[in-house]
């Protein structure tokens, strides 16, 4: 366990009384579940889960000790600039923390579990260090007592097993799913972007319906009442979970770790996971030519996918995309390093440390560019951490295979020295 957790969390952490604590120690206390904790000392949510976290936390502290171990540890990874305020924060807390100074473990740990928003609780396995439940605030809320730990990932077919809903008011088990492709629709009528997508997202399910696939799309509501939720569903000619049933609604919402809608996950006929961009996919594949929308290891920069910027490093290669061909020859001189890098990580279950985009020239290129700082050269290899704010540049006449690969490399093993954005 030791080795694992070292990677992830370091040497040491801690305690609320400053003392360091060796996260090799954790093995000996019994730890099989680890918290990360992603927050801040401020009022607001952040406050709120502090709360509700601590008493959660005392109750398996208790039920430890009663029975001689401790499966649960939490580590608080802070979002605090000045360290008095981490240090008050850590003070109040009945768990261990990463250490302030270690700032480039913590954005490391922000951009491998790709955290966008804060609180956050994530729940990896303190042997293998791989992700167990993303979104444990759901946890806290659903399972007070702790009577699903470890609260591992359950088959679809599983989670979603019950009564499911038409708009006229039919009802049709869960097993119709069963053999079909299945987008799992997180959306609610409050939600501006969310209606937008529903709009078009109509068209794309009619066009691949009439087009012979088994595809159906599962409406998982974020409504805030049941009449805006029928008022909402009356539009989509899908099925949905039945509003009443928050448990299964919440239970999907764990399973797939939403942090924010519209989102749409893609499965396959077995229930496995395809793509958590369909929300991207359809807005860029409006025929449906590419469904089901299996991923591809380099993209080219547009307005609708330039929100996954912010999900973590991105290496973009800036072109001239006057110049016939070169978006088309860019991708193909990038696309092997990007498959390896994938399948390399796909083979530990974990998920790519980089993403890969080729941007051309257009407005939202031109603002990518103001924004971060780069120079107007053209090719252009950069690395971008927008949650880092931090950007590394190649700048070279000509970008071979092996210039991009050894960018890659250096930045992995992090021997490249970052520029500020």
């Amino acid at each position: 366990m030791a080795g694992a957790l070292t990677d992830v969390l370091g040497e040491v952490l801690v305690a609320a009384d400053g003392e360091e604590v060796a996260v090799s120690a954790l093995a000996a206390r019994g730890v099989s579940l680890v918290g990360l904790y992603f927050g801040c000392s401020l009022g607001g949510p952040c406050a709120q889960l502090g709360a509700s976290l601590a008493a959660f936390y005392g109750r398996f502290r208790g039920e430890a000790a009663a029975a001689g171990g401790q499966r649960l540890e939490i580590v608080f990874v802070s979002a605090e600039q000045e360290q008095q305020q981490w240090q008050e924060a850590v003070r109040a807390m009945p768990w261990l923390a990463l250490p302030f100074a270690d700032k480039h473990r913590k954005l490391k740990l922000w951009n491998k579990y790709r955290v966008s928003n804060i609180p956050s609780l994530i729940f990896i396995d303190a042997s293998t260090g791989k992700v167990v439940c993303r979104n444990g605030l759901l946890v806290i809320r659903d399972d007070p007592e702790g009577l699903e730990f470890p609260w591992g990932p359950k088959p679809f077919s599983e989670v979603v097993a019950g009564p499911l809903l038409r708009n006229n008011g039919q009802t049709l088990d869960s097993s119709a799913l069963e053999g079909s492709h299945v987008g799992v629709y997180f959306s609610a009528h409050w939600c501006p972007p969310c209606r937008s997508l529903t709009r078009v997202l109509v068209e794309s399910y009619r066009k691949i319906k009439e087009a012979g696939q088994k595809f159906e799309i599962l409406f998982v509501s974020a409504d805030r009442s049941e009449d805006s939720f029928k008022q909402y569903f009356s539009e989509m000619p899908w099925v949905a979970v039945p509003y009443a049933d928050e448990a299964r609604r919440s239970r999907l919402n764990r399973l797939y770790g939403i942090q924010g809608i519209p989102t749409l996950i893609v499965l396959d006929s077995k229930g496995d996971m395809i793509t958590r961009q369909g929300r991207v996919e359809v807005l860029n594949d409006i025929e449906c030519r590419e469904f089901p929308w299996h991923p591809k290891p380099v993209l080219e920069l547009t307005d609708s996918n330039a929100v996954q910027l912010n999900e973590g490093p991105c290496l973009v290669l800036f072109v001239d995309s006057e110049d016939d061909g070169e978006s088309e020859a860019a991708k193909q001189l990038i696309q092997p390093i990007a498959e390896k890098i994938i399948a390399k990580y796909k083979a530990k279950e974990e998920e790519a440390p980089l993403l890969f985009f080729v941007a051309g020239e257009d407005d939202m290129t031109d603002s990518l560019r103001d924004y971060t700082n780069l120079p107007e050269a053209a090719p252009l290899l950069t690395i971008l951490d927008m949650s880092a704010r931090a950007k590394y540049v190649m700048d070279v006449e000509e970008i071979t295979p092996e210039i991009v690969e050894a960018f890659v490399s250096d930045f992995l093993a992090d021997k490249l020295k970052p520029e500020p954005i």
